[in-house]
């Protein structure tokens, strides 16, 4: 079953992310082509978790998509902060930017469809900055699994 927040401020992070010695963070600028550092990173994280060929692709598409939609929101120089949770029965994502005036994620796409599809949960967030700027949060979960190879 997927979740998915409304946006808006005030609205929920990933459930239960893990503490701050089981996080990978991770701080790209904002351009399609650090998108395969995202997926690298992704990848080889899902794979020491000994997780199954199925479930790294589906973690790695997840991840690219949030990352490509808050690139596509970015106000120009801006960076895509990343944050990996490995801890528990979950592999959690989160990644914000610094957004365009009235930049939020389209809820009804193509993209935010396979991430409710390849996830148990997708939320996001809008929070307000200095000076009337704003930053886009997103955040999804996937269950972990066991490797099949």
């Amino acid at each position: 079953m997927t979740e998915s927040d409304d946006l808006g401020t005030g609205g929920e992070h990933a459930p239960d992310f893990p503490p701050v010695g089981e996080r990978v963070e991770l701080r790209v600028p904002a351009s399609l082509a650090n998108l395969p550092v995202v997926r690298s990173v992704a990848g080889t994280l899902a794979t020491l978790l000994d997780q199954d060929l199925d479930a790294v692709s589906d973690l790695i598409l997840a991840v690219d998509e949030v990352c490509s939609t808050l690139i596509g929101l970015a106000v120009p120089g801006a960076t895509v902060d990343c944050v990996f949770g490995v801890g528990g029965p979950r592999v959690s994502f989160e990644a914000s930017v610094d957004a365009r005036p009235g930049a939020v994620p389209d809820t009804s796409s193509f993209g935010w469809q396979v991430l409710t599809t390849l996830t148990q949960h997708v939320g996001c967030e809008v929070r307000p900055g200095p000076g009337g700027s704003h930053s886009v949060c997103i955040s999804i979960v996937r269950g972990r699994t066991a490797g099949t190879g």
